[in-house]
């Protein structure tokens, strides 16, 4: 790790999202803008009003952090949502605008990619200021709310990506797709997520503890930690195990966070009687996450974006926690098997519940495989690693 700070090379960077700012929003912005910071970079940060990512609240799960117009906007029927985002761009744009006037020395503008958002390339060419997107959406992904406009979403897509200054996808699949899509893209450099070593790290009283209050003691433990979503597929993921467990006593599952399939999946756990093999902690207090990190020896990831770059992975990994994910190629980028992890088949979730199930009996390798990934990301993927690259591309755009 180059021990140079990042400060002589640029002192003042101004983050742009137009995200919430919370769960996994949050986590990317604070891990990016802490990590500069720490160099002596000035970083400031212009959100959604209400949204500021360093308020989200102390808890696992997501909660509503946007003002009451934000949540009214969201409830929008999808073409009216959508021209809301457009619309957008103008109170963007002047804020932008306004904050740039007063912060002449900026020396670029780090802008995490919305769908319909182009104010700030258009800033950023007619002033001459570099904007470099952290792309982790596109029109051309699968979505949960389809887009209405998507052909227009796509053409300021298309605008956007050949004149920003520099875009940063967070695996080489993602750039691969959007290349295909639009032809030509700005320069790029492919930088997956990143993890704090000293946030996630723990004692062995912490672990004790952590074990001893949820019943975890003598057991093999499989964790999970994130919110209970349909696309997780941590509920599915249960149900394919379920029959399984009463012929692995010394396995227990640790299930943290909360969601919308939460209820109805505690309710089937209770149901089948697996409650004391099955522990569903809910949200809990951020203070207590890492106590129940280091109760884990073993975390499942059920499902990922074929494109993403899981932030859970990384933070299991940081804790040492041996993971078991699916062979997505952003996965495959950063895990390598039976050195850092393991994986299954991507999308069959009973070649998960075998790998869980024969992992669990060997809690040597567990061992070897999660002291094997804490040294990957102390080495390679903590946040500094991202914002050392970050300032290099920048540097070399300046060059070219």
């Amino acid at each position: 790790m180059p021990s140079e700070k990042l400060s002589r090379h640029v002192t003042r960077v101004l983050y742009h999202h137009r995200t919430q700012g919370k769960a996994v929003e949050g986590v990317h912005i604070r891990g990016i803008t802490d990590a500069l910071r720490a160099e002596g970079v000035a970083v400031d940060i212009i959100s959604l009003p209400g949204a500021d990512p360093y308020s989200s609240p102390k808890a696992m799960s997501p909660t509503a952090q946007a003002t009451t117009l934000m949540s009214l906007v969201a409830k929008f029927p999808e073409p009216l949502f959508e021209l809301a985002e457009v619309g957008y761009n103008l109170v963007s744009g002047w804020r932008v605008w306004r904050y740039l006037s007063r912060n002449p020395d900026v020396n670029f503008i780090y802008e995490r990619y919305s769908l319909f958002l182009f104010s700030t390339v258009l800033l950023g060419k007619l002033r001459g200021l570099p904007v470099i997107l952290e792309v982790n959406d596109s029109a051309y992904v699968v979505r949960v709310r389809p887009l209405f406009f998507q052909k227009l979403s796509a053409a300021i897509e298309r605008w956007v990506f050949n004149n920003a200054d520099g875009l940063v996808f967070v695996s080489t699949i993602f750039r691969d797709r959007a290349l295909a899509s639009h032809g030509k893209l700005a320069p790029t450099i492919i930088t997956p997520n990143a993890a704090n070593i000293a946030k996630f790290s723990f004692t062995p009283e912490q672990r004790a503890a952590a074990r001893a209050k949820w019943g975890l003691d003598g057991h093999v433990v499989c964790g999970y930690l994130g919110a209970f979503l349909p696309w997780h597929a941590i509920d599915q993921f249960v149900h394919q195990i379920a029959d399984k467990l009463k012929d692995a006593p010394h396995l227990k599952l640790l299930l943290v966070g909360d969601g919308p399939t939460f209820p109805e999946l505690q309710a089937y756990v209770k149901s089948r009687g697996l409650d004391k093999q099955v522990i569903m902690t809910g949200r809990v207090a951020h203070d207590d996450v890492p106590g129940l990190l280091a109760a884990m020896d073993m975390a499942v990831l059920p499902s990922a974006g074929d494109y993403t770059s899981p932030v859970k992975l990384f933070e299991f990994m940081a804790c040492g926690i041996a993971p078991i994910a699916p062979d997505f190629e952003p996965v495959k980028e950063v895990l390598k098997a039976d050195e850092t992890g393991w994986f299954f088949k991507a999308g069959q979730l009973d070649d998960a519940v075998r790998a869980v199930l024969e992992r669990s009996q060997d809690t040597e390798a567990l061992q070897r495989v999660g002291k094997a990934a804490r040294a990957y990301i102390a080495a390679e993927r903590q946040w500094r690693h991202n914002v050392v690259q970050l300032v290099d591309f920048f540097r070399s755009l300046r060059r070219a």
